[in-house]
Formats: C-alpha cells, structure tokens, sequence
C-alpha cells in the first residue's frame, strides 16, 4: 500500500516528462528495476512514494549490479575454469552460511506484512557481508598461487550459493531475474523451510543478469513522455485556483464504492493526550449504543477539554488499526490546510450513532 506517487520531489506532470505512461516506461527501461525499487521504499503503512529518478538509477546500479549480481558474476568464473563448474563439497564459511539462511523467516515476515522495504534492507545487508567476504579472500589473488586451488574454489562456491540465497529472498520482486538464475545455477529457486546449499553440484556457464540502468534511456524515456503529450486546445481550462489547485480532485469513484463507507455521527465522551506522541488524541466515541477507540493526529489544533461532549462524523466500518499506542477503531474526519486542522461537525438535532449518506 502506499499514498501519492511523486516524481523527482514533484507531482507528476506533462511538461516537464514526468508523467509517465507504463508502456513509455517499457519501451525503454526492464520493469524489474521499478519493481525492486518501489519495493525497497514500500513500508507497511501508506505513505507516499517519490520516484527520484536519480536515486532510482543509483539504487538499483548499486544494489542489484554492484552487490548481488557482482557476486555470482566474480565468483562463477572461478568455478567453471577451476572446477569444471562444479561446486565444492563443503562450505567454507558455516557462521556466514547460516547468518544468510537464518534471515528467511524474518524476510518471509517482512513480505507478509507488506513490510517490503525493511525485506530489501535485510536482504542487502546478506549481500553486503558476501561481498565483505569474498573482497577480504581475494580469490583472484589466490588463483595465481600455486597449490591454493581447493582454497579459491571453496570461497568461490560459498559465494555462489549466498548468491543463490540472495535470489530465493528476491524471487518475489525479481521474477525475471530469478529466473535467469535458475538458469545459471541449475536448480529451481524455492523457499523451503530449510535453505541447504548447493554441494558438489554443476552449474551452468555465467551470462549477465542485469544491465546497469542507462542514464540515457532514462533521459530518453522523459523525452518520449514529453512527446506524447497531446495537442493542448487553444482555450485551455481556466486552471484551479485556492485549495483545489493546492489538492486537486481524486480519480472519480462508483456509487458503489462510495455507499461502502460507512460514516456515523459521533459523540466525543473523552480526549486525552497520549503519552509518547507528539500529534495524537485518544479518542472515545459514542456511537450510539456503542463506544470506540480512535487515534486522531489533532493534537496541535485542539485542547483535549474543549473536544469532550462534541458531535463529530466519523469512519465506522474502517478495518481496526494496531498502532504502537493501542488498537485504533475508525477514523474521525477533518478539514486541513497549512494553517490548521478543522474537525468536522454534523448540524444541530444529530445524534450518535445516525448515519450519514
């Protein structure tokens, strides 16, 4: 889940490119690099993502080049020229083996509470300490001395199988790219409930995984955007002005999506702060035969004293959310600006619990 999508810091718009269609998208970037970067910034909360176009090419380049696929890319060529491609028979370094296979039940959580940029930040930190081992072993080094074959193999096939552990964890954001991996290390990438390696196993001869994200496709795809904006009309639409310029419109909904909502009206019986946040009131609603819970971010705008006996509108059929302070039942609703946050209220004569349509 995630909010509004920026780009560069900025809305979305035509003039400047940056209102990208997925098909200008794919005509000239793989769909796997926004995948895995849209992963990395997604949380479990909703909040908005900004597309920085710059540090998307830096973070995949970086993460996805420069640590995963530079591990299976150094370390095959070892194996395949000193080994006939086949893996040792043992693991060369068990305490980091099982660092990197111990992170599956805590990346596989990660996933299932959509927590995926905190799954991309374990997972790149596994690629971080196999990189960390192999540039401290220096197998290329090992390889001109005489006698240290077993020794350049066994670090080499290590490598190649945190490789393969890197790919089981990344499978769900790089289907493509796990694919090809399959293809390489010969063995089908599952998540079992115990990761073992790959011993005295054959692999297939390494071909690249992942090209580096252009800087001039990049460019060209905002060209390409900008082209494809269409004839503007010589009496254009007297622009938005005030708050709707500031927030313009959602996408337009069906009734039935509307009618959904179920909004109520709402007796404040009590307010308080909340230890240990700075913008929140705990609010206890009546409902009209029934009270709920509701963390509401209105702490700056309103004293808790001034809020107790007040009608209010509020969300009811909202999923409960668990925050850090308790369970929150709904939502109240407000108005909002730079300057300040209105509460809603319904007119004289309503009472808790009438619904609002």
């Amino acid at each position: 889940m995630h909010g509004f999508l920026t780009v560069n810091g900025k809305k979305m718009s035509k003039s400047r490119g940056t209102f990208i269609n997925a098909r200008t998208y794919l005509e000239h970037l793989h769909p796997e690099y926004l995948r895995y970067y849209f992963a990395a910034k997604l949380s479990g909360s909703i909040e908005d993502i900004d597309l920085n176009l710059e540090d998307f090419t830096q973070k995949v380049n970086s993460d996805l080049v420069g640590k995963v696929v530079n591990i299976a890319s150094r370390c095959a060529k070892f194996v395949e020229k000193g080994n006939s491609g086949i893996l040792a028979d043992s693991i060369a370094e068990p305490a980091l083996w099982q660092q990197a296979v111990s992170a599956a039940d805590s990346v596989a959580q990660a996933y299932e509470n959509r927590e995926f940029g905190r799954a991309i930040r374990e997972i790149m930190a596994i690629a971080d300490a196999a990189n960390e081992y192999i540039a401290a072993r220096e197998p290329w080094k090992l390889a001109r001395e005489p006698g240290r074959e077993a020794d350049v193999q066994a670090i080499c096939s290590l490598g190649v199988n945190l490789f393969r552990v890197l790919m089981i964890y990344l499978k769900p954001v790089l289907p493509d790219m796990a694919k090809n991996s399959e293809a390489f290390l010969n063995d089908e990438l599952a998540w079992p409930a115990t990761i073992e390696p790959l011993l005295d196993h054959r692999i297939n001869s390494f071909k690249p995984l992942m090209q580096r994200v252009d800087k001039d496709k990049v460019d060209a795809m905002l060209d390409a955007s900008r082209n494809a904006l269409p004839e503007t009309s010589s009496t254009p639409d007297q622009p938005a002005a005030g708050h709707l310029a500031e927030s313009p419109l959602a996408d337009e909904i069906a009734f039935d999506d509307f009618i959904k909502v179920d909004l109520r009206v709402a007796r404040i019986v009590k307010a308080e702060a909340v230890e240990g946040a700075d913008k929140l009131l705990q609010l206890t609603l009546d409902i009209g035969g029934e009270t709920r819970n509701v963390f509401s971010g209105i702490k700056a705008h309103y004293q808790p004293r001034d809020l107790e006996g007040r009608l209010t509108v509020m969300v009811a059929n909202l999923a409960p959310r668990k925050m850090r302070f308790g369970l929150s039942e709904g939502m109240v609703l407000a108005a909002g600006d730079k300057s300040g946050i209105y509460l809603l209220s319904p007119d004289s004569g309503a009472e808790p619990g009438m619904r609002i349509t």
